[in-house]
């Protein structure tokens, strides 16, 4: 699963990389955790990118209690089509979350240690997402999302059953199409992204809390 992430993006390099206007400061997260507020990249209906802010934990719009959003962080690629809270989003609303890396436990007994997961070039990854809009108890409008998964790659494996979605740049324009709704035109795309492209690090305890947004959380510990 994707339970935890970063997202170190320049204004810049979010330009440059997702076709975007990017605000003139973007506060680097390095503890993004659910239910937070994240910078999303959709298409509009103009057919140009976007950045906007959404929510982490996909709440349908058929909702009665947004709560529900807390249980809807991620979606399996594998039956995305099939369930109800994810079906039309996959053929309508699909959406790329910005990342630079995402977390991920190893687990000894009752003790946690946490890895950092990135591209081994440090590039940023562009996750699979989905999006529906749903209308707040107080009336207003709420955009939430949820990230695609898929089976583990070999080095994924050794902590976890489940990684993100992680798009090649080439994939990103098929990914965001507002024209194409058939979602078996989309299942080359969820292949676990290369293992030898990827590095997994081990970081501090601190991370743990979702509290903790701070250098700290992706510092290597010492080996």
């Amino acid at each position: 699963m994707c339970g935890r992430f970063t997202s170190l993006l320049s204004p810049e390099l979010m330009e440059v990389i997702f076709q975007v206007k990017a605000p003139q400061v973007l506060a680097k997260r390095y503890n993004i955790a659910p239910t937070q507020m994240v910078p999303v990249v959709r298409c509009c209906e103009n057919d140009h990118n976007q950045l906007e802010e959404m929510k982490w934990g996909l709440i349908p719009s058929w909702a009665k209690e947004p709560s529900i959003g807390s249980h809807m962080i991620n979606a399996r690629s594998e039956t995305v089509h099939e369930k109800p809270a994810f079906r039309h989003a996959i053929k309508y609303r699909r959406c790329i979350v910005p990342a630079s890396g995402f977390f991920e436990w190893s687990h000894a007994g009752d003790s946690k240690q946490p890895y950092y997961i990135r591209l081994l070039d440090n590039s940023p990854m562009g996750l699979a997402g989905i999006l529906e809009t749903c209308k707040t108890p107080s009336g207003d409008q709420l955009e939430s999302f949820s990230i695609l998964t898929t089976s583990t790659n070999s080095l994924v494996s050794q902590l976890h059953d489940r990684m993100p979605v992680i798009l090649h740049s080439d994939e990103y324009a098929l990914w965001l199409n507002r024209n194409m709704h058939e979602p078996e035109q989309l299942t080359h795309l969820y292949l676990p992204y290369p293992a030898d492209l990827m590095t997994a690090i081990k970081v501090s305890p601190f991370v743990n809390s979702p509290a903790h947004d701070s250098p700290e959380c992706i510092n290597p510990l010492p080996k």
